[in-house]
């Protein structure tokens, strides 16, 4: 039989003064019950291993808002020493993308081909415009005899005009053309714009479930405004994401190829929710459930 140790004690003390069972410190920390009964009653015998002593300690720390560090400092006569062991693979952090390239606008891309087309036109215009100014003045000098000069003036300004009116209304029936073109992508790229749908499932006790629709992407950031202890699993129970958040931090994973995202939080008043982006309303008040487990549930956008 085994009693409990000062620091089991202290734990223990912690633990109910947070209104907390065995059976919530279990669903907080996903360490089976026995081991929680352990940690309490100074029973390391039964861990896998002392690196899990340490590990298991350092997790009921974090769930009921003890410094990890401050315990073993105080109490580390009581907790087996660990050089170097292989840490385990379930309480490996998902390292997750937090960039999302963002899709360049098509009006953008074709701004510059625009500006090269209108470019060329002026200079091949103002060329032109040289060259016939030119060849008129030659014409004129050859001419002078044969005509008078009012009649030769007046048919080369005609003709000028008419070709300069001409190429105004081909530059314009382009620049038109072009500007269509873009209208009409603007329309397209906007029409193909889903906006996404995040409701309320159902609500119960500590239990909130959500449904995404209407998006192709599922990013999930889960921000901390204080310290709060945080788990993070995909629908088939895999832990992604474990521990504190520190306060103005936050862990950001990316959810697209997932179709349920579960968000177990140990202090929800100091814990915010964003989906791509938008920020979740929590439908149980934070203030009045601390303890709290968020469900997501995703349907990809076709």
């Amino acid at each position: 039989m085994f009693y409990l140790t000062e620091l089991g004690n202290r734990l223990k003390e912690t633990r109910e003064a947070k209104g907390l069972t065995l059976d919530d410190l279990q669903e907080l920390t996903k360490i089976q019950k026995r081991y929680l009964v352990g940690i309490e009653e100074g029973n390391y015998s039964m861990m896998p291993g002392k690196f899990y002593v340490r590990a298991f300690i350092k997790q009921y720390c974090e769930a009921v808002g003890l410094d990890p560090d401050e315990i073993f400092e105080e109490f580390k006569s009581d907790v087996p020493s660990v050089y170097s062991e292989e840490l385990p693979e379930q309480l490996s952090r998902v390292q997750t993308r937090k960039t999302i390239p963002a899709k360049d606008s098509k009006f953008v891309e074709m701004l510059p081909k625009i500006l090269g087309v209108i470019v060329v036109i002026g200079v091949a215009i103002l060329i032109w415009v040289l060259v016939s100014n030119s060849m008129s003045k030659s014409n004129d000098n050859d001419k002078k005899s044969d005509k008078p000069n009012e009649v030769v003036g007046y048919n080369e300004s005609n003709e000028f005009n008419e070709k300069e009116e001409k190429v105004d209304k081909d530059q314009k029936e382009e620049t038109d053309t072009a500007d269509k073109k873009d209208k009409d992508n603007a329309v397209e790229e906007e029409e193909e714009k889903i906006e996404q749908d995040l409701t309320v499932v159902s609500s119960s006790g500590k239990n909130s479930t959500y449904e995404l629709k209407g998006s192709d992407t599922f990013k999930l950031k889960v921000s901390s405004k204080g310290s709060p202890w945080v788990g993070i699993t995909n629908g088939e129970g895999k832990l992604l994401f474990q521990g504190t958040i520190k306060e103005n931090e936050s862990e950001e994973i990316d959810f697209t190829e997932e179709k349920e995202a579960v968000i177990n939080i140990g202090r929800a008043n100091e814990t915010e929710i964003f989906v791509n982006d938008e920020k979740l309303e929590y439908t149980i008040s934070p203030n009045d459930m601390t303890t709290q487990l968020v469900t997501i549930q995703f349907t990809k956008a076709e």
